[in-house]
């Protein structure tokens, strides 16, 4: 068997996302979305353990007696962040390769208003998509550029800590869930008497979380954050209805002071099947928008959304569109991306047809 090291040296230097390990099957490298053997040796149980083990370190027992374990470290050079699980009494592994570097901003092919994040003094930021989507590596590149190009204290709070950055103008203080602090609640209270200028939260996960940091940025933070939404219009009614009714209105009247944009992504294969490429929504805060949050109007705020590209806003089926009319993806990958299957099909002039395997398809 073929040591961690080994792996992911390996699935790097194929451009694989993920690396999946588990017993009964060969290494598994996720690579532009499909799954991919390494080769044909099967793990054992045995191969599994000492794979947990290795990744796990003095963490193991816990692991063990809890059953999963999230970390991240650097291994053969890659950043690598490690989820770690136990499936039929055997250990699992799921591993997500980040970039050996945080990448320029410039470079992600995200919406031109997205350059602007960085200038931003104060308010909320969202960045959501499924898991997978990209949301780390573009928060990560906006952190970048402003530590790049402001003197601040920027503070992250993590689980776990991803991209390490390296204080340039900025002094950056990364706090893990679990190491640095109790819970994301817990770390975001304690930020607030910390001096921070911008705030990352890895993942607004409860009221607790969203309602302090609705509060830092109304006293003047800038806060990022993420969300598991597929639109805009779906953060927005995710936040407020993680409150019971009775407090839904107040919610609403601190989002719409305090929400400057969301940006929504995912990342798709590109035409030809080789790479994949960022395909996003962005609302950019109006007024009018505001308007809709505070009253509770959000079935409008796609259309105000549509109606204000003229300051960088774009609707996900528009960037489609545009993807493939620029020979990015295929029609067909956007068919199955858009949140209307009938608008692309009627602005690309093609009619596709969905094919599909859940067998991995071939060897590296």
């Amino acid at each position: 068997m073929k040591n961690i090291e080994e792996i992911v040296r390996i699935g790097n230097e194929n451009g694989a996302s993920d690396i999946h390990i588990s017993m009964g099957v060969p290494v598994l490298f996720r690579i532009d979305g499909d799954l991919q053997k390494l080769d044909d040796e099967v793990l054992s149980f045995a191969d599994c353990e000492a794979i947990g083990q290795r990744l796990a370190g003095d963490l193991f027992d816990q692991m063990r007696r809890t059953g999963e374990l999230d970390l991240a470290e650097t291994i053969s050079e890659s950043r690598v962040r490690i989820n770690l699980y136990r499936t039929k009494g055997a250990v699992s592994a799921a591993l997500r390769i980040l970039h050996d570097h945080i990448p320029e901003l410039s470079s992600l092919g995200l919406p031109k208003v997205v350059s602007d994040f960085p200038t931003y003094n104060k308010g909320i930021i969202l960045v959501t998509g499924e898991t997978g989507s990209g949301k780390s590596t573009t928060m990560a590149a906006i952190l970048n550029e402003i530590n790049h190009t402001r003197r601040e204290h920027i503070i992250t709070l993590e689980d776990p800590i991803e991209y390490i950055y390296t204080d340039d103008k900025c002094l950056i203080s990364q706090r893990e869930i679990g190491n640095d602090t109790e819970s994301y609640a817990e770390g975001l209270r304690a930020i607030l008497r910390e001096d921070p200028d911008v705030i990352l939260i890895g993942e607004m996960r409860d009221g607790e979380t969203i309602e302090t940091a609705l509060t830092a940025a109304e006293t003047g933070h800038l806060v990022f954050a993420t969300l598991h939404t597929n639109s805009a219009v779906d953060s927005v009614d995710r936040i407020v209805g993680t409150f019971p009714a009775e407090k839904q209105h107040q919610i609403r009247i601190q989002l719409a002071s305090t929400l400057k944009a969301v940006l929504s992504q995912q990342l798709l294969v590109k035409k030809g099947g080789k790479g994949r490429a960022a395909a996003c929504e962005c609302m950019i805060v109006t007024p009018a928008i505001r308007n809709q949050i505070r009253e509770g109007n959000t079935a409008q705020m796609q259309s105000s959304l549509l109606s204000s590209a003229n300051i960088g806003s774009i609707s996900m089926d528009n960037c489609l569109i545009q993807m493939v009319k620029n020979n990015v993806i295929d029609a067909q990958t956007a068919i199955d991306a858009a949140n209307d299957s009938d608008f692309i099909k009627q602005n690309v002039g093609v009619r596709a047809f969905k094919t599909s395997s859940f067998e991995p398809r071939r060897t590296i």
